[in-house]
């Protein structure tokens, strides 16, 4: 059993980020990824469950579902595994606190609110070569033509952590500090040295296992063994995608190979055929450029035929 809780359970990430009393880490945490812009003092939980206006509507189920001091509304999702549709489904939840903010009456001007999306990943969802390096992506609409920020209240974060490769002793910034703590935390057997500080201590403390009465200690087991069969499922996936992908690649491999082993032989049978042809024809007395014709062969070759035969 480790020390500390793994944050990409259900368990853990509501345990650091979805209760009032941990209200702070939130807060720093979001301060570490959001625009200046977007700083926030205070932070109110809303209900995670949010319905769709009509009945046959899908509903929406957030991890953490909160609004700051000035009613801008923050939604964030911890993503295990990566899966089809994964950006359609941000863009389908951040519809929900967009269509909250509809005021009843002939009144009301469409002045909303801001909406952040921000999603923990722990997989790689950008493997595009100009994003290689990207782990903080920062995502608004956007005019193509001005090249300018069009709309500037709707803004989707996401942070890859397969990509986070500083060990301890690189860590400078406090958004290097809260990466490290999310990809090692369940590892670790102890605060490290660069975390050493009154936010980060509260982390570790909130994430002991030991402190946890039997109930939260089974609940977390059951979370844990949850996170653990998915990456189970996700690796055998990828593992019998590359074994059948190899399969593939090999039986075309071979067939290929077939085929220009055939046509090399030919080739060279064909080849081997000309040059006996000709040197029936020279010993017959035939002139070179005739027989150069009639086979196809280079006066070189030929000539190097005739130097062989006398």
């Amino acid at each position: 059993m480790s020390r500390y809780i793994n944050p990409f359970t259900d368990f853990g990430f509501k345990k650091l980020f979805g209760t009032e009393i941990n209200k702070d880490l939130l807060i720093d945490f979001l301060n570490t990824i959001l625009p200046q812009e977007a700083m926030i003092k205070s932070l109110t939980y809303l209900p995670t469950e949010r319905l769709g206006d009509g009945v046959f509507e899908r509903k929406a189920i957030f991890d953490v579902y909160c609004e700051n001091e000035r009613g801008e509304k923050f939604i964030v999702e911890m993503q295990k595994a990566e899966q089809d549709y994964f950006k359609d489904r941000s863009i389908f939840y951040s519809t929900f606190p967009i269509r909250e903010q509809a005021k009843r009456g002939k009144n009301w001007d469409f002045e909303l609110k801001a909406v952040y999306t921000v999603g923990l990943l722990d997989f790689v969802f950008d493997k595009s070569p100009l994003s290689d390096q990207v782990l903080h992506h920062e995502v608004v609409l956007f005019d193509k033509n001005t090249q300018r920020v069009f709309y500037d209240k709707l803004t989707y974060i996401y942070l890859e952590l397969p990509k986070f490769h500083k060990t301890e002793a690189e860590l400078e910034t406090n958004f290097d500090k809260w990466m490290f703590l999310l990809c090692h935390m369940d590892v670790l057997d102890r605060c490290p040295a660069k975390l050493q500080s009154k936010i980060f201590e509260k982390a570790f403390a909130t994430a002991e296992i030991a402190r946890y009465d039997p109930a939260e200690q089974r609940s977390y087991e059951e979370s844990l063994k949850v996170y653990r069969d998915l990456i189970n499922v996700v690796r055998t996936a990828e593992r019998k995608g590359l074994e059948k992908g190899m399969e593939k690649g090999l039986k075309k491999g071979m067939e290929k190979g077939m085929k220009e082993g055939m046509e090399k032989g030919m080739e060279k049978g064909m080849e081997k055929g000309k040059q006996e042809a000709a040197e029936n024809l020279l010993r017959l007395g035939v002139s070179s450029d005739i027989i150069s014709k009639a086979t196809g062969l280079t006066l070189e070759t030929i000539n190097s035929l005739k130097a062989k035969l006398d």
